[in-house]
C-alpha cells in the first residue's frame, strides 16, 4: 500500500471511530465526523442534532492535544430570499436559517503537504499542510418533496460546510455551489458560535484601535475584536480569527445571550452576494505557551489564495521616516533615509488640502506648499529611496482612476490609505479592489486606521501593511505593547509608527528600539513624531540602521501575554532579537540554541542604561555568542533590549 493511500485510510478510520463515539452523544445518524491535524493534536468534531421543535442543527467541537478548546457549538449561516422562496411557494421565514435541517448527501476527503515561498514575510518558506473535509448539505422544501426525493434543482438548495485541521490550528467556513439561474444569497448573519470552558478569560478590545483589557466571558458592553485571544483554566491559550474576508462584513465576538461562556460571530451588517460563494474563514488556534500562537501564525496567510500579481519584482519592503510638507523638509528626510539605510520617505497628511473636505483635490500640490513631486522623486530615487504620499478615502473614492497614473507619472512608489471605512460589504469590497487597481500602476498601499487584516498580503502582496492598531500615534504604554504581539499582530502586519526621540513615548528608548525586531511590518516606520535634527549620532541607532523588516525565520523564543516577550528574526546570516517587558522591572533569559551550532556570532547588544551620557541613555556592547549561549539580564520597567547578531568570519 502506498504511503498517500495508508494515509488516507488512517484518517477515514479515526472519522469512523470518532463518529461512533459522537453517537452515544446524541447525534443524529451518520452525521459524525472527525477531522484530526497532520500531526494529530487538532480534532475538529463535527455533527448534528435534533433540536427541541424536532429541527437539524449543525454543532461542532474543538480539542488540542487532548484539551478541550471549544465545547459543542452551533454552526450555521442565517439567509433570507425573498425571491427565490416566492418562485418555490415557501413562507418568507423558511430558508432563514441556514444550519437547521440540512441533509448530509455527501463528503469529500484531502490532503495537502506543500511549501510556498512569499513575496516576503516572516519566513521565506511556509508549510501548508492540512487534512480537509467537505461536507455537502441540501435544503429544500418539505412540503412540496421530502428531503428524501431525488435529486432536483428546482426543489432543493445546496450548501458545503469546508473543514480544515492544520498542525497551526483548525478553520471553516460555508461554501454556496453555483445554483441555477447563478441564486442571489442575502446573508442576514452567521449562526456560528464559540462555547469555551467555564472560567476562560479574554484579551477585550472593543475596536481595532482601542486598549485591550483581560475580562471574564461576562458583561460586555459591545463587541470584541478579532483576532481575539483567550486564557483557557486547562492553561491553554486560543485566539480566535477571521481569514480571507475579502468581499463580505467583518465578523466580530459578541456574547450570546442565550447560553452561558458563548460567542456569538457578529456581523456588521448583512451580505448580497451571488453563487458560487465563499464566507470568509473562521480560525482556531490554540497553544501550550503563549508564544506557540506567534510561532504558527502562518495559518493566516494558508487560508488566503496565492499571490496573483505576476511581476512582483517592484514590490520592495522597507524602513521609512516621515516627512514634513515642504520640499527641503523632504529632501531632508531623503538624506537621513539614504545615510541610515531607510528605504522610503512620507509626506503625511495636508500636502493636497484638508484631509476631510469633499473638495480637496488629491491631483494637486496644496497652494501653499513648495512640493514639486517629479523632482522630489528624482531626487531620492538617486539616492535609493522612495516616496510614499498620504490620501484619505474622500478622494481616493472619487479620485482613484486619476491618481493612481497620475501618482505613476509623478514617480510615486506607495499611498498610504487614510481613514478608510470598514465593517459593511461595500466598503470591504471597495477596499480590496482599490488594492488590486493599485498593483496594476506598480503602486504600494499602507492601510491606515481601524483596517486589520486577514491575508489578502498572499493575494496582493503590494498591500504592504496596514494600521489597525493602538500605536505610537496614541503612545500606549509598555504593558499594552507587550500584548500586542499575542494579540493583533497574530493577523499579520501592522503598522505601529514607532518613535525614537519624542518625548511623549511612555517606554525606554531602549523598549522603542526592541519594537523593530518585536513587530513585524514590511513597511516600517521609524522616528513616527520626530525628524533629522533630533538624531545626534547616538551610537544606538545602528540597530535601526541594520534591522530589516522582511525576513527569512522568525522564531518567538519566550513571553507571557502583557509581561514581556522575546522575538528573533533572521535576515541571511544575521539575526536580529527583541526583547520588551511591561510596566514592570524583570529580568529575562534569552537561549541562543537557535543559532547555527558550531559558529561564533558578535553580538551587538543595546540596553538601557541611566550611566549613558546620551539624552537617550541607551548602552552598546559586544559580547560573542554561541547556540550554547544563555544570556540574562535585567530590563527596566518599560524597558527592553534589542541585538544584533552577525557571524564571526573565520580565516
Amino acid at each position: 500500500m502506498r504511503l498517500s493511500d495508508m494515509i488516507r485510510y488512517f484518517l477515514i478510520l479515526v472519522l469512523f471511530l470518532d463518529s461512533l463515539q459522537l453517537f452515544s452523544q446524541g447525534m443524529i445518524n451518520g452525521t459524525g465526523r472527525v477531522l484530526a491535524s497532520p500531526d494529530g493534536n487538532y480534532r475538529i468534531s463535527f455533527y448534528q442534532k435534533r433540536a427541541q421543535d424536532g429541527t437539524r442543527q449543525m454543532y461542532y467541537t474543538v480539542s488540542f492535544k487532548g484539551k478541550e478548546v471549544l465545547l459543542e457549538s452551533e454552526m450555521g449561516v442565517l439567509i433570507q430570499n425573498h425571491l427565490f422562496e416566492s418562485a418555490l411557494g415557501i413562507p418568507n421565514d423558511a430558508f432563514e436559517h441556514w444550519g437547521d435541517n440540512l441533509e448530509l448527501i455527501g463528503v469529500d476527503t484531502l490532503s495537502v503537504n506543500k511549501t510556498w515561498q512569499p513575496v516576503y514575510g516572516e519566513r521565506s518558506q511556509v508549510k501548508d499542510q492540512y487534512h480537509q473535509l467537505i461536507l455537502k448539505f441540501r435544503k429544500g422544501n418539505e412540503e412540496a418533496g421530502t428531503m428524501s426525493d431525488a435529486y432536483d434543482k428546482r426543489r432543493y438548495y445546496f450548501m458545503n460546510v469546508e473543514l480544515r485541521a492544520y498542525n497551526e490550528g483548525v478553520a471553516f467556513r460555508y461554501y454556496f455551489p453555483e445554483a441555477v439561474n447563478g441564486l442571489f444569497l442575502h446573508i442576514k448573519g452567521e449562526q456560528t458560535k464559540f462555547t469555551l470552558p467555564e472560567g476562560t478569560l479574554a484579551y477585550y478590545e472593543k475596536w481595532a484601535q482601542g486598549p485591550i483589557s483581560l475580562l471574564p466571558l461576562k458583561y460586555w458592553k459591545d463587541e470584541a475584536e478579532r483576532p481575539l485571544t483567550l486564557k483557557l483554566p486547562n492553561g491553554l491559550t486560543v485566539a480566535l480569527a477571521e481569514a480571507n474576508m475579502i468581499d463580505y462584513a467583518r465578523g466580530k465576538f459578541a456574547l450570546c445571550d442565550k447560553k452561558a461562556n458563548t460567542l456569538q460571530l457578529s456581523m456588521y451588517a448583512s451580505a448580497d452576494v451571488i453563487t458560487p460563494y465563499n464566507t470568509p474563514w473562521r480560525v482556531v488556534m490554540a497553544g501550550e505557551r503563549p508564544v506557540d500562537l506567534i510561532n504558527n501564525n502562518d495559518i493566516i496567510l494558508n487560508l488566503n489564495p496565492e499571490n496573483k500579481i505576476k511581476d512582483v519584482s517592484w514590490i520592495k519592503p522597507g524602513k521609512a521616516i516621515r516627512s514634513g510638507l515642504s520640499q527641503a523638509e523632504a529632501k531632508a528626510c531623503v538624506d537621513f533615509a539614504a545615510q541610515h539605510g531607510l528605504q522610503y520617505v512620507h509626506l503625511d497628511a495636508g500636502w493636497y488640502g484638508a484631509e476631510m473636505s469633499v473638495q480637496s483635490d488629491a491631483t494637486k500640490v496644496r497652494a501653499e506648499k513648495d512640493i514639486d513631486f517629479p523632482s522630489l522623486t528624482r531626487y531620492a530615487a538617486d539616492k535609493g529611496v522612495g516616496i510614499f504620499v498620504y490620501v484619505n478615502q474622500r478622494a481616493l473614492y472619487r479620485q482613484l482612476d486619476s491618481i493612481l497614473p497620475l501618482y505613476k507619472q509623478w514617480g510615486i512608489k506607495g499611498i498610504k490609505f487614510g481613514f478608510v471605512q470598514i465593517g459593511s460589504q461595500q466598503w470591504s469590497t471597495w477596499l480590496h479592489n482599490a488594492v488590486k487597481k493599485c498593483a496594476d500602476y506598480g503602486l504600494l498601499v499602507d492601510i491606515h486606521d481601524e483596517y486589520r487584516p486577514t491575508g489578502f498580503s498572499r493575494t496582493y502582496p503590494n498591500l504592504l501593511t496596514q494600521e489597525g492598531v493602538r500605536g505610537n500615534e496614541e503612545m500606549p504604554d509598555a504593558t499594552h505593547n507587550a500584548t500586542l504581539p499575542f494579540t493583533r499582530f497574530l493577523a499579520g502586519a501592522a503598522d505601529y509608527t514607532i518613535c525614537y526621540y519624542n518625548n511623549r513615548i511612555k517606554t525606554t528608548h531602549a523598549h522603542q528600539l526592541a519594537l523593530a525586531a518585536v513587530y513585524y511590518s514590511p513597511l516600517q516606520f521609524l522616528y513616527w513624531y520626530d525628524n533629522p535634527k533630533m538624531c545626534n549620532g547616538e551610537p544606538e541607532i545602528e540597530f535601526f540602521d541594520k534591522v530589516k523588516t522582511v525576513w527569512d525565520d522568525t522564531k518567538a523564543l519566550d513571553g507571557a501575554i502583557g509581561e514581556f516577550v522575546t522575538i528573533a528574526r533572521r535576515d541571511g546570516a544575521d539575526w536580529f532579537v527583541g526583547s520588551i517587558t511591561n510596566n514592570e522591572a524583570r529580568t529575562i533569559t534569552i537561549d541562543f540554541s537557535f543559532l547555527s551550532p558550531g559558529k561564533k556570532y558578535e553580538a551587538n547588544i543595546y540596553s538601557d542604561d541611566d550611566y549613558v551620557a546620551t539624552k537617550t541613555k541607551v548602552r552598546v556592547d559586544k559580547k560573542i555568542i554561541t547556540s550554547k549561549t544563555k544570556f540574562s539580564t535585567a530590563l527596566k520597567a518599560s524597558g527592553g533590549l534589542a541585538i544584533w547578531l552577525t557571524p564571526v568570519k573565520t580565516n
